[in-house]
């Protein structure tokens, strides 16, 4: 196995989705997101996890998620939240994977499928947007669309959702904004039961509503990133604990490679592409193996982000290369050598010095793209 790795820790993964649950309503069912391989920490895994930790339904976003969790016999329903081509919906079908609709074009073209598939009271959710401004029908037109649904004879409305896109944030106009979109959303609720129709499941709580707004729980909650071990963005531990919500959250994923090389510097001397990093003074750099091709992208060659070996930080030196980057460890460090651990983000527990909330604070981005940009090529292992 490479010595670069990403340590999938599943005893965390299962304390997060019991702190997750500790906030639910009784009768709020769960559905945790495990889309673009569980936010990279591996969705078959990921999802046996959630399953028996009680979860009700898993979110996708491809039909080839979808699929991935049936092959490897999870039979609990999943949901896909994005669209698919219509080349791809035979498949959605074929899985029996729940699709959000929200126009009569798609909707038609998922029920002629469902005929020639001989299937009858195909479940399928309507997408209403209420703000977020991607996918979804207006909140006005959702009875219309619910009674197209029917009409078809072969597809069931089996719930309704919509996503918010400001409930991350906690300044009040953001706040204002989110009780807008969740106002909107009951009124596309009340249209579908003006037409005489079960609405099915109602569901928009993202991580941050589920965390934050109780009151928005509905028949559903749809947690991501706070099952992988961190919180949404300005809604994090402190913020709730001043709401006396507590709840406590660890890293799923830790990040780590080894110490290939040492080699020696003089003072004036660089190191890798474009010599942005030229020594000051003769010191030691530590190579590691591992690179943007692994998801530890170039734009992290900057001051601020370190890398832990036996809990002591070191800085990144000069460029991020695709397979490799370097590390400056000082002059005859006798508390580095060759082959030892690094630590590069997750769990203080596992002796990082960052988690990937801290690199994404660093790099102008967020946790959710720090841990699913880990490439395919960086094995998992799975501790339990």
């Amino acid at each position: 196995m490479r010595a670069t790795r990403a340590i999938i820790n599943l005893t965390n993964l299962r304390n997060n989705i019991r702190e997750i649950k500790k906030l639910l309503k009784k009768q709020t069912r769960l559905c945790i997101s495990v889309k673009a391989n569980a936010y990279g920490h591996g969705a078959v895994e990921c999802a046996r996890v959630a399953v028996e930790e009680g979860a009700d339904f898993l979110a996708v976003a491809t039909p080839e998620e979808g699929v991935q969790l049936r092959n490897a016999g999870i039979k609990t329903p999943i949901i896909m939240l994005s669209l698919c081509s219509p080349e791809e919906i035979d498949l959605v079908v074929k899985n029996d994977i729940t699709p959000f609709v929200f126009d009569e074009e798609y909707i038609l073209y998922f029920a002629e499928s469902c005929r020639k598939a001989g299937k009858t009271c195909y479940n399928v959710h309507i997408a209403v947007d209420t703000g977020m401004g991607r996918i979804g029908v207006k909140p006005d037109k959702a009875g219309d669309l619910a009674a197209i649904i029917e009409k078809t004879s072969v597809l069931h409305l089996g719930g309704i959702g919509t996503h918010f896109a400001l409930s991350d944030d906690t300044e009040e106009t953001s706040k204002v904004y989110t009780k807008e979109q969740y106002e909107k959303f009951l009124s596309a609720i009340k249209s579908v039961k003006d037409a005489g129709i079960d609405p099915g499941i109602c569901h928009c709580a993202n991580s941050a509503a589920t965390l934050a707004c109780p009151d928005m729980q509905l028949d559903m909650v749809r947690p991501g990133i706070i099952v992988y071990g961190y919180y949404a963005d300005k809604v994090n531990e402190e913020y709730l604990s001043k709401k006396q919500i507590f709840v406590h959250l660890e890293p799923v994923m830790t990040l780590q490679t080894k110490v290939c090389s040492i080699r020696s510097f003089s003072k004036g001397e660089s190191v890798g592409y474009g010599r942005t990093w030229v020594a000051k003074e003769d010191t030691d750099i530590a190579v590691l193996p591992i690179g943007y091709g692994d998801g530890l992208m170039r734009r992290f060659s900057k001051e601020g982000f370190a890398v832990s070996i036996h809990g002591k930080t070191y800085p990144i030196r000069g460029r991020i290369c695709m397979d490799q980057c370097m590390i400056d460890i000082g002059k005859n460090n006798p508390d580095v050598h060759r082959w030892d651990d690094v630590i590069i983000f997750g769990s203080q527990k596992d002796g990082a010095h960052q988690s990937a909330e801290d690199v994404a604070g660093l790099t102008g981005t967020i946790s959710y793209e720090i841990t699913t940009c880990i490439t395919n090529r960086v094995p998992r292992v799975i501790h339990k």
